[in-house]
């Protein structure tokens, strides 16, 4: 299994929608490194989901449960989609600045690579911040 983080703003779907709808395709992604993270999820795979601008921290995991299929959003071919569902809250969101502080975090996507939408997570990172959230 591998991990990621996909970001949202939560006036655009946030994860109380993710919720309510219990499944939700992830389209919109128009930026190539985030396509190809797209691309090389698979079924069971697990997410943080991440509310940006707004909150701007980890609220819940997330499942891949379709791997990538044409973006429906639009005719291009080069973008894609991947449905997920929820799997958990956290019980404590794990924030941008606590990220931050975390030094064994330094070297986390989140921090390195700010402005992509959908980025790996490695397993160590993983852990690390499931110990924040208090799992």
């Amino acid at each position: 299994m591998a991990y990621w983080l996909m970001k949202s703003e939560p006036f655009k779907y946030s994860w109380e929608q993710l919720l309510k709808d219990k499944r939700t395709f992830w389209d919109g992604v128009r930026n190539y490194a985030a396509r190809n993270n797209l691309r090389a999820m698979k079924k069971g795979d697990r997410a943080f989901f991440y509310h940006s601008n707004e909150g701007v921290e980890i609220v819940g995991i997330a499942e891949i449960v379709k791997e990538a299929y044409q973006d429906p959003t639009t005719p291009e071919a080069a973008w894609v989609s991947v449905d997920i569902k929820p799997v958990l809250t956290l019980k404590n969101p794990v924030s941008l600045a606590q990220i931050k502080a975390d030094k064994r975090l330094s070297n986390m996507a989140l921090i390195r690579l700010a402005r992509l939408s959908v980025q790996p997570v490695t397993e160590k990172e993983w852990q690390l911040v499931m110990e924040l959230a208090g799992h």
